[in-house]
């Protein structure tokens, strides 16, 4: 099981060696990550779900649900009350706690341990037509944007992922397969999705964050909220919901994925704990792929 990290790890390396002796440009972890959001993973997904027969297993989706539920309450619960840090830099905490990275490193690494990107679908339509809206919600009170129910409604036609997510779920739930024509430009787009992604992923561990004096402790808890906390509930809860060996594998290594790089994204744009969710996001992605190793030794 672990044999299937190893190309992970080498295309990840190979970015950040890259990164570090600026082979690729000083922009380069920003133009290939766009390219891999608004190009390759759209297509990469529209592929890959029109030609799957989707079948969501309710309990397992259900313990990953609960696993997400209670670490961003954690989080949230540290930053806030312990912490004391205001509403929004808190709604970042608790994103940073339990907002997996199911797109750019979700693929990858179920494509790899799994063998297919079935249960992931569930994960990112729950977090993006569930969590996403909350903290949107959350962020825009804590800024006195207000609900702004035009943002949320729009939210998929502004996000490419999301877009051919939907897309490709349309055309698997209607039977319809595109024509070569179509499938074919889209399916060789797609396959550069996933060592794209993680060759970016690689570069972005050489780019300098702001200074995170006062703000590691928090960090560290947060990223071991993620990495160890949400995984041991996903595992609880799927023994809970008497889970197959196969679909506890599925919820566990999916809870187990580092934070996602929307939290930093959120936290910019929102102007809340951006070093934290930042921070978070990096020192997160840098042990996961230990912390998922030993999973897939564990329970593989």
């Amino acid at each position: 099981m672990i044999a299937a990290f190893v190309p992970i790890w080498v295309l990840t390396l190979l970015g950040f060696v890259a990164g570090r002796f600026r082979l690729l440009g000083a922009e380069a972890d920003r133009v290939l990550g766009g390219f891999v959001f608004h190009l390759a993973m759209p297509a990469a997904l529209f592929s890959i779900l029109s030609r799957t027969r989707l079948s969501f297993s309710g309990p397992a989706l259900g313990a990953f649900a609960a696993s997400t539920v209670v670490t961003m309450a954690l989080g949230f619960a540290l930053s806030r009350h312990v912490l004391g840090r205001k509403p929004g830099e808190a709604t970042i905490g608790a994103m940073a706690a339990g907002y997996v990275n199911s797109a750019n490193l979700g693929i990858p690494v179920t494509l790899q341990v799994l063998g297919d990107a079935t249960f992931l679908t569930g994960v990112l339509l729950f977090q993006l037509l569930v969590i996403t809206p909350v903290v949107l919600v959350a962020l825009d009170r804590s800024a006195e944007r207000g609900l702004r129910p035009a943002r949320l409604a729009s939210l998929p036609l502004r996000n490419p992922v999301i877009l051919g997510l939907a897309a490709g779920v349309l055309c698997s739930v209607l039977g319809w397969r595109p024509p070569p024509l179509i499938a074919e430009p889209l399916a060789l787009l797609g396959g550069a999705a996933v060592p794209a992604a993680l060759v970016a992923l690689g570069l972005s561990l050489t780019v300098r964050g702001p200074d995170l004096t006062g703000e590691r402790t928090e960090v560290l808890a947060l990223s071991a909220m993620k990495l160890l906390a949400q995984p041991l509930l996903a595992y609880l809860f799927g023994l809970l919901a008497r889970l197959s060996r196969a679909e506890l594998l599925a919820v566990v290594v999916c809870a187990a994925l580092p934070t996602a790089q929307n939290a930093y994204v959120y936290a910019r744009e929102y102007g809340q704990a951006d070093s934290v969710a930042r921070g978070t996001v990096i020192t997160g992605t840098a042990l996961s792929m230990l912390t998922l190793a030993a999973i897939g030794w564990l329970l593989g």
